[in-house]
């Protein structure tokens, strides 16, 4: 069974959502050193039950806060979502230090991102 493993919050000005998450819930918020713009979220101690996530600059494909699913393939998953009649909505990209990454649309509309990790990866 596949579980949600990470959420990204989609934020015009980062820093001051970050600013806000912070404030509200105690979130802390590290600047990724990858190639893109992006935030780690992490939002409590390791082994506290709850998930991490991270957080992007709009705009893009994203405008909504997204779950990821945690897969073992992702052209796998990809497929299994056209099957069950959803459909693609940004196709299999590499994370760098990470692995693979897809996002998809369930038959409701809903966007969720299916992530393939690195075994390789540190």
């Amino acid at each position: 069974m596949s579980r949600v493993i990470h959420f990204e919050i989609p934020a015009a000005e980062p820093e001051r959502a970050a600013a806000f998450y912070g404030k509200v819930f105690g979130w802390k918020f590290d600047k990724w050193p990858g190639p893109m713009e992006y935030w780690m979220v992490i939002t409590g101690k390791e082994g506290e039950v709850g998930i991490n996530g991270g957080m992007l600059r709009k705009p893009g494909p994203v405008a909504v806060t997204t779950n990821t699913i945690g897969v073992d393939s992702v052209d796998n998953a990809v497929a299994a979502v056209v099957k069950a009649g959803g459909k693609p909505v940004m196709p299999k990209t590499p994370i760098p230090t990470v692995g693979y990454f897809a996002y998809c649309e369930d038959t409701e509309g809903n966007l969720f991102g299916v992530m393939q990790a690195d075994p390789n990866a540190k």
